[in-house]
């Protein structure tokens, strides 16, 4: 049909080659889990859309306030709740913020890879191994951390970057929306990629609790996200599955937020058949179970 040429080239197949995710029961006798996890941007969530933000201070503020307040506070909650959670940061961020992020490490959370400028790691674009290159070697650097778990900049994924992720050496991924359980990646060549812990949109605080001059719209009241997220959450204890957190300390390190994310981690561990831990506990977990599955077969 006359017009159409540019859509004639998408491929007739899913995206994701990858099965549905197995059902692998969870350890401990726990019915589902909660990956808790943090994006700590800093003021690379501003520069990564326009570098010429690096001179609107006003602007810059608004990730300043990660290492000010922000992520000091949800080190504190966390330590009041007894929680470790996984910690995807910049390079940027690091180089930027070095006794932030050492203060994250000697809490003893994990420290996942989140790019270096949190750039968008676009199919094509030139910088995309560059972007993992210079994350690794920040994190090496400034906190000797060689880490297992990788969350793309703006949530976004190609076939380049997921080939790059098994060379390098990551164990899973956290970025697609396409599962509440974990899956092992399948890459373009039929071979296996890393692990998948997709994320849950709706525990994505940047979506309701952060308005900006650049991103205008109303903060969602404390009562209308914790409804949503307790909802969310019993439904996935009904389904035996999982959630995963896509927190900003930016965001849910401010005092409202704050207040909220206290009591819906609070809810959470009401529960006690949720296992709340990190990205890479979930991910050797599965890992375990695929290779005990595989070998009964």
């Amino acid at each position: 049909m006359p017009g159409n040429e540019k859509w004639d080239v998408i491929p007739t197949r899913p995206a994701n080659m990858a099965p549905p995710a197995p059902e692998f029961p969870w350890p401990a006798g726990h019915r589902a889990a909660m990956f808790l996890s943090f994006d700590v941007d800093a003021e690379s969530a501003w520069t990564s859309k326009d570098p010429a933000h690096a001179e609107r201070l006003v602007t810059m503020s608004f990730g300043g306030f990660e290492a000010r307040v922000g992520t000091p506070k949800l080190l504190e909650l966390l330590d009041q709740l007894g929680l470790k959670a996984t910690f995807f940061i910049t390079g940027w961020a690091v180089d930027a913020h070095p006794a932030m992020a050492e203060n994250i490490l000697k809490a003893g959370h994990e420290i996942g890879h989140h790019g270096y400028h949190h750039l968008l790691p676009d199919p094509g674009d030139p910088y995309i191994q560059d972007e993992l290159d210079r994350g690794f070697e920040t994190l090496k650097r400034r906190l000797g951390v060689v880490p297992v778990g990788y969350r793309a900049p703006f949530g976004e994924s190609c076939d380049e970057l997921r080939i790059s992720l098994k060379q390098r050496g990551i164990l899973y991924s956290s970025s697609w929306r396409d599962d509440v359980r974990p899956y092992r990646q399948v890459l373009p060549d039929g071979s296996p990629g890393v692990i998948e812990l997709p994320p849950t949109s709706s525990y994505d605080d940047w979506m309701h609790g952060l308005s900006a001059r650049f991103s205008p719209r109303s903060v969602f009241p404390k009562e209308h996200v914790l409804s949503m997220w307790k909802d969310e959450l019993d439904e996935v204890r009904d389904w035996g599955a999982m959630v995963t957190t896509v927190l900003h300390p930016q965001v849910s390190g401010r005092p409202m937020r704050l207040r909220l994310l206290r009591d819906f981690l609070t809810y959470a561990q009401a529960h006690k058949d949720v296992w709340i831990t990190t990205g890479a506990e979930i991910a050797a977990h599965y890992a375990a179970c695929e290779a005990a599955a595989a070998k009964a077969a």
